[in-house]
């Protein structure tokens, strides 16, 4: 299989723990991908393609997906807004909850998903993990096997997606929308 990332914006956000099961579970790779690679550095999560492929050497960087990790207080139920009824501040009563680490796969095709060897395995991954996010969308635009593709994953759900071929609303670079120096009564000879 042969393909390319053209376009890709992420603004995924999975439990860390949703995406290391996903993993630990021995998951159907992409067939160039022989095996991940997750390492955790503070903040920052990387998941890295490993290829037993003869041809890409061991000192090329291979695709990589890059997500930050966020701590974020899960309620169990909705709590109370602030500016609410003073008359509850008697019996306040704390809401159950438990902080969540969540992996942020969040920002264009750079940021995300990183490297080209493997790129366009690795992106299928990433749209795997997309069908799994409960929040956040993955919008692509990518070729495979000389076929343009448009993905779009929401809170996931895959959504409709098409390409359109515009033009310009710029024009096609006539230059009437510059200074024009030579006609400039500011300017003197």
């Amino acid at each position: 299989m042969t393909g390319r990332v053209f376009r890709l914006h992420s603004t995924l956000e999975l439990p860390l723990e949703d995406v290391e099961a996903y993993f630990d579970e021995d998951p159907d790779l992409p067939a160039e991908i022989d095996d991940i690679d997750i390492t955790r550095r503070n903040n920052t999560l990387i998941i890295k393609a490993l290829s037993d492929d003869e041809s890409i050497s061991k000192y090329t960087p291979t695709a990589q997906l890059k997500a930050s990790v966020t701590e974020t207080r899960v309620y169990e139920e909705e709590p109370p807004r602030a500016g609410g009824p003073q008359w509850m501040d008697d019996e306040e009563e704390e809401i159950p909850s438990e902080l969540v680490e969540f992996a942020c796969f969040k920002g264009d095709r750079e940021t995300v998903l990183q490297n080209t060897a493997l790129q366009y395995p690795m992106f299928l991954v990433l749209r795997e993990l997309a069908t799994r996010a409960e929040k956040g969308t993955l919008t692509a635009i990518t070729e495979a096997d000389g076929e343009l593709e448009a993905t779009r994953i929401v809170e996931g759900e895959a959504r409709p997606a098409s390409i359109e071929v515009v033009e310009s609303p710029q024009g096609a670079g006539d230059g009437d929308g510059g200074v024009n120096w030579r006609d400039n009564e500011f300017i003197s000879d």
